[in-house]
């Protein structure tokens, strides 16, 4: 009988654990959300999660510090609201799920805005940059066209719209390349491409812009593969926050300080789009 009733007693005290470790859960969850919300006006700091290695938007300088146009301009916004900026790199595949963790405040990085992540619930910025996806290959090796790649291995990023294109409305194409070949950062892919394991890499045109301009021997292919715009994305329940951002950037916008930063990154000066107005 006290063995019965002890296992018993064992039984509760566990279903209890477990209740509790639900409810603690469901509590976090909520917590955060709420506080994702209704500490817009109270906010002290701002994390941005950015790509690390996604130069001119969002690289490590040479004092070991992130910047980059993005970094700038995310930097001008929160000294304009008084909150602390804090750089958080994520990793790209993974980023939605690092921005829905809680991780970040936001995702701005020469961050593609997708339809898809309307429809998933993201709350989406108004874009900010017009993009395209260009091939670059070495100079000596005789492509001139995304046509000359037939039987040749194309290195992309994972996460990247470029990885998307290949996989959708550029399938057709990527089905004619001998291999496409993914790597976790856009570095990675012109490693590969500089040491000869992939022919070509297919990147955001001012990311490729950005590379060929520091290293010789690189060519990037005078063909645009896919129109894209470049956007911040935030949780669903941070309308409010979105808001804010963007409020801030129109106030930069207004009193130059968005083009002069700007003015520090001529390869993409001509596609932003709150310059070109």
């Amino acid at each position: 009988m006290k063995r019965t009733l002890a296992l018993l007693l064992a039984v509760m005290m566990l279903a209890t654990v477990l209740v509790g470790c639900g409810n603690s859960s469901d509590q976090q969850q909520a917590a955060g959300s709420e506080a994702s919300e209704a500490s817009a006006a109270e906010r002290t700091t701002f994390i941005m999660g950015i790509d690390p290695e996604y130069p001119p938007f969002s690289y490590l300088g040479d004092d070991g510090n992130y910047t980059g146009f993005d970094v700038e301009i995310c930097q001008a916004v929160c000294d304009y609201l008084g909150w602390e900026l804090e750089v958080f790199g994520v990793n790209w595949d993974e980023k939605l799920v690092q921005l829905d963790s809680f991780e970040c405040d936001c995702i701005w990085s020469g961050m593609t805005i997708l339809d898809s992540m309307k429809e998933a619930g993201y709350t989406l910025s108004a874009p900010y940059y017009d993009n395209t996806q260009v091939l670059v290959v070495k100079g000596d090796s005789g492509f001139a066209s995304s046509a000359d790649l037939a039987g040749k291995d194309v290195a992309v990023q994972l996460g990247t719209s470029g990885e998307a294109l290949l996989n959708g409305d550029l399938a057709d194409l990527a089905k004619t390349f001998g291999n496409v070949v993914t790597c976790d950062s856009f570095l990675k892919c012109f490693t590969e491409l500089e040491g000869g394991s992939v022919d070509a890499v297919f990147v955001d045109m001012p990311v490729a812009a950005s590379y060929v301009a520091s290293h010789e021997g690189l060519n990037i292919i005078d063909e645009d593969l896919g129109a894209e715009q470049y956007g911040i994305a935030f949780r669903a329940d941070d309308t409010e926050l979105c808001a804010q951002v963007e409020e801030a950037v129109a106030a930069l916008v207004a009193n130059g300080t968005y083009a002069e930063i700007a003015s520090k990154y001529p390869d993409i000066v001509n596609n932003l789009l709150f310059l070109s107005e």
